[in-house]
């Protein structure tokens, strides 16, 4: 699993606007460190604070990545064998994938938006939060699509796999857009296509507000954060 943060070296300022009602508190607040430009003008800040403003967990497993490697992973699924490997089963296996996502959510009350070309995915889920009271877990699937890394079987008519080949294609990828006791709104993003490739995405400002939230401290959002 690889780290990559994205840093925000803006200085934001309260008061935040917004309410996390419902999700219970595990954040902690921390004071900010004074820059120069705070220092200066710190008399007509009424606060600050410093955080980071996207961290990205690009999250995949090595097996799924190399073509002996993914398969090793599918002969583990299929008791030894992967005379099933091919592209038709790879396809009915993201099939399967799409259907229980819909199943699950359908199950539990949690909607499932199909996004196309252009739209703001963020502003979607923010609009579902401003009009709808959510507790912790799951609030939202946002579908759409994405490149993501694909295998591509070729087997000759003799029946033999004679290699592997990876490729980047478009495909449907699902956003599941979680509301956490400790980080506040965070997404994940997984491909719905082996080898199944996934971000976990989290906002610095959520987990601001939520440590706020447990101290006590009024806010309201508005900007970016």
């Amino acid at each position: 699993m690889l780290l990559s943060p994205v840093w925000d070296f803006a200085r934001k300022e309260w008061p935040l606007r917004g309410s996390l009602a419902g999700v219970g508190c595990r954040g902690v607040l921390r004071s900010a460190v004074a820059d120069d430009f705070a220092e200066r003008y710190g008399d007509l800040l009424t606060g600050s604070y410093d955080c980071v403003d996207r961290v990205v967990l690009n999250a995949y497993y090595p097996l799924g990545h190399n073509p002996g490697g993914f398969r090793c992973w599918w002969r583990r699924l299929h008791g030894g064998s992967d005379d099933q490997l091919d592209d038709a089963h790879l396809m009915r296996m993201a099939g399967r994938f799409a259907r229980r996502v819909k199943a699950w959510a359908a199950a539990n009350g949690v909607p499932v938006i199909f996004c196309t070309a252009g739209q703001r995915k963020h502003l979607i889920a923010e609009e579902f939060l401003e009009t709808h009271a959510v507790t912790t877990g799951v609030f939202l699937i946002l579908a759409a699509k994405a490149p993501a890394s694909v295998w591509k079987v070729h087997r000759p008519a003799r029946g033999v796999i004679t290699r592997l080949e990876k490729k980047r294609e478009h495909g449907c990828h699902y956003s599941f857009h979680i509301m956490d006791p400790a980080f506040g709104h965070l997404v994940i993003k997984m491909s719905g296509h082996p080898p199944f490739g996934a971000q976990v995405i989290l906002n610095g400002h959520e987990y601001v507000a939520v440590a706020a939230q447990c101290e006590g401290i009024g806010f309201t959002r508005e900007g970016n954060c």
